[in-house]
């Protein structure tokens, strides 16, 4: 069995033309998708304390920072945007291994792409095949890997971006192989950093890491050849259950990227079932959050595993408790970035309701469903059910929710007219004829006011 190889062969030799128009669609939609988001949180203070690293260990200008006017080397402009696309919690998800594909491959097909004039088809074909093979390396040690406490999107999310890189690099199929094997080495993260800097990081230091490994494998370093598959290799240490089988079944027939949804609420894709009860429940019972008396949920395990945080302190541990989601899913009808803001999770009102929800598991709920009963202080009670939620692949968001989505993002970064034309680009990307011209319109400095 040779995975890593057959891996790679189909990254490195599938024609664009060979990938279904829905697939690429969806890779459009990826993109939308995590430009917006990414543009958005490149107001965070907290990228000034990786672009202070930067300035003071230096970089040639090869790529950009989206959202600011700086462009950097490739492995530094990876990592800062993949910290970006990922700090909401607002990206994608591919619901059978809860990864975030987009967040460590977009940055890295973005960066190179930018450096070595790739075109908008080149990119989106990369990107595509990138997330592919993330996604089913994930289906392949999921949920034991997982279980064990690695961040999975980071781990596997190595391999998302080295492909889509190498790709554009130009690389052979054997160089791919030994990409990989520099990538899955530095595969690394574990979920207790979750609700701190650190876990947005490592998408970043995923892009990275595939950056790195692509540039290395494409000058001739070499490195092992059965990566994935090896006695000593990525499956076998670092998940105890694994089935490889799964990297190549239906290879270039059945479609990961299809089982991925696009978040409508920027926090853990595990409470968002919740947050939609949540807001029907809003709307039902009309009656402030002062007179609920309780809150009664029943959960997919999930939930209370990332999930249960009643008291976070921070905005950013909000966006891993499920009771602070379903406590603004009620009192403000949404569950967007303005309401994970440290502010927001201190609020009194928010943090009295979020003390009278609770939750027990269901093995059976499936993981984007679940069901809320409220009760009211005068005796009465509602019951929502969920069956599938807002942005699950079985009801995804519509490309024009998308747009509305990406346009209340990007426009905290870009002028108007300016998020206008890159959206229309990124819909027309694929007869983009260089990657450079894309990248110009997210670049911003950060004093520059909005029309």
């Amino acid at each position: 069995m040779n995975v890593t190889e057959d891996l790679a062969r189909f990254v490195v030799e599938t024609p664009a033309e060979a990938i279904p128009g829905p697939v690429l669609h969806e890779g459009k939609r990826c993109l939308i998708n995590f430009l917006g988001v990414a543009l958005y949180a490149a107001r965070d203070p907290s990228l000034d304390i990786m672009l202070d690293v930067f300035r003071h260990e230096g970089g040639r200008p090869n790529a950009s920072v989206l959202g600011v006017g700086i462009r950097t080397s490739l492995q530094n402009a990876a990592l800062a945007n993949g910290y970006l696309g990922h700090l909401e919690d607002y990206d994608d998800t591919h619901f059978p291994t809860v990864i975030h594909p987009s967040s460590p491959t977009l940055p890295a097909s973005l960066a190179a792409g930018e450096h070595y004039g790739s075109s908008g088809r080149e990119l989106l074909a990369a990107s595509v095949l990138g997330m592919e093979a993330c996604c089913r390396i994930g289906m392949a040690v999921h949920p034991a890997h997982y279980d064990a406490g690695f961040h999975i999107t980071s781990t596997c999310g190595v391999f998302g971006s080295v492909g889509a890189a190498g790709r554009l690099m130009g690389l052979s199929t054997g160089q791919m192989v030994h990409g990989m094997g520099v990538a899955g080495t530095q595969a690394a993260g574990v979920r207790e950093v979750m609700g701190s800097m650190t876990k947005p990081f490592h998408p970043g230091m995923a892009a990275r890491a595939g950056v790195l490994g692509a540039l290395l494998a494409g000058r001739g370093f070499t490195s092992a050849t059965r990566i994935l598959e090896g006695r000593r290799g990525f499956a076998a240490v670092m998940s105890r259950e694994h089935d490889l089988a799964e990297v190549t079944r239906g290879l270039g027939e059945r479609w990961e990227l299809r089982m991925n949804g696009l978040k409508p609420y920027a926090c853990g894709v595990v409470a968002h079932p919740l947050i939609d009860a949540m807001i029907a429940l809003r709307s039902r019972v009309g009656q402030p959050a002062g007179q609920v008396e309780r809150v009664d949920a029943r959960v997919q395990p999930l939930v209370l595993e990332l999930m249960d945080r009643p008291d976070p302190k921070i905005g950013l541990e909000g966006k891993f408790s499920f009771q602070h989601s379903m406590a603004v899913g009620f009192i403000d009808g949404a569950a967007f970035p303005a309401q994970y803001t440290d502010a927001r999770v201190v609020d009194p009102e928010v943090a009295a309701l979020r003390g009278r929800i609770r939750a027990e598991v269901d093995g059976a709920m499936p993981e984007d469903a679940a069901e809320v009963t409220l009760t009211l202080k005068d005796g009465r009670s509602y019951t929502e059910n969920v069956a599938h939620a807002t942005g699950a692949p079985q009801n995804p968001i519509t490309d024009s929710q998308l747009e509305a989505k990406f346009r209340a993002l990007a426009t905290h970064a870009l002028p108007n007219r300016r998020a206008e034309r890159l959206l229309a680009m990124l819909w027309d990307v694929d007869r983009l004829s260089g990657v450079g011209e894309l990248m110009r319109l997210t670049r911003m400095p950060r004093s520059v006011a909005r029309d």
